[in-house]
């Protein structure tokens, strides 16, 4: 690990003033993503500026009925909220499906929107990587593919954003607000993190210096109440998902009345569904209407075949959750 300088800030305009003074320089809350990328020689920050405790770490209520939920809280106290849990069940599912206890309890609201993609070549510095360098070539294209994207990638890279949380958090219209050197402004969280493109080094729109201090909830409807995530993976446990559901479902008399969808593992960001809603909403709360959206969403998908074995059978595999998970919400719903 090669040596830098550590600062702890009063408060959060000042640790923003110090970042943004130093394009080398790195934010550090829960450091469970970051670390690791410092130990593996990803990064070689100069400065680390420790904003623990600099944004909140509580989960309040505002007067219109939305739900702020702090960048400082621990995404095991998150899930563990009792608004979240009642009033938006697919956001407690995801975080809590998510790492392991130990991760949770260190990782941030704000850290977990920022991870990186865990793509086993972003990861190994001996190999080529177009988002580690731009005069990379991406070896996942001709390498192991397995966790890799199928929708919105580019020639650049087919990684995937990691975030179970963040595909819950695209679903419900979630709103990021952010601090930088300019000031303060809100991100919607669909709008957040990029798809590759010609720059996959960039997985967000922020700029450096630009700290998140909340997320905001939009008051819960029947959509989000009626919700649920669904991560499927290699192992039960601590692995990241090769795909992901995060749905809700209202049906009235047998018709979906209204639907929220995103999908996780697919592509560079949180995948939201809109096609599929679209084509969902006044139509029969059936299979046939389910796996029809999701064949619609998934039309342009360009699964990879590498020699040593490609993605191509996530397209069922999403599909196929995705059907499942509303199936059952339409039962519960009914």
């Amino acid at each position: 690990m090669k040596p830098f300088a550590y600062a702890r800030p009063d408060d959060a305009a000042a640790a923003v003033a110090v970042v943004g003074a130093d394009p080398d320089a790195r934010f550090l809350a829960g450091g469970t993503n970051l670390i690791d990328h410092l130990k593996l020689g990803i990064v070689s920050p100069s400065r680390l500026v420790d904003v623990t405790g600099l944004t909140s770490t509580e989960v309040t209520e505002l007067d219109d009925g939305s739900l702020r939920l702090g960048a400082g809280v621990a995404n095991s106290d998150m899930a563990a909220h009792p608004l979240v849990r009642e009033r938006y069940p697919m956001l407690a599912a995801a975080i809590l499906a998510g790492a392991s206890g130990q991760l949770r309890n260190m990782a941030t609201t704000g850290g977990n929107l920022l991870q990186r993609t865990r793509c086993a070549y972003f990861a190994d510095p001996s190999t080529p990587c177009t988002k580690r360098s731009l005069d990379e070539a991406c070896s996942a294209r001709e390498g192991w593919a397995r966790y890799h994207a199928i929708l919105g990638a580019s020639e650049h890279c087919i990684a995937t954003h990691p975030s179970d949380m963040a595909v819950a958090l695209a679903a419900l219209d979630a709103d990021v607000r952010v601090l930088g050197p300019d000031g303060g402004r809100t991100v919607p969280l669909r709008e957040l993190h990029r798809l590759p493109g010609d720059d996959p080094t960039r997985d967000t729109v922020l700029d450096h210096g630009d700290l998140i201090t909340a997320v905001d909830l939009p008051p819960a409807d029947a959509v989000a109440a009626n919700s649920t995530y669904r991560k499927v993976r290699d192992r039960a446990s601590y692995a990241f998902a090769l795909v992901s559901v995060a749905a809700g479902l209202v049906v009235d008399d047998g018709v979906v009345t209204d639907v929220r969808l995103a999908l996780g593992g697919v592509a560079h960001k949180p995948w939201r569904a809109t096609t599929a809603e679209a084509a969902l909403r006044g139509a029969p709360a059936t299979d046939e209407s389910f796996r029809a959206a999701m064949e619609a969403e998934l039309a342009d998908a360009a699964p990879v075949e590498t020699p040593l074995g490609g993605n191509a059978f996530k397209v069922p595999l999403v599909t196929g959750a995705a059907v499942d998970t509303l199936r059952r919400l339409a039962r519960e719903h009914a």
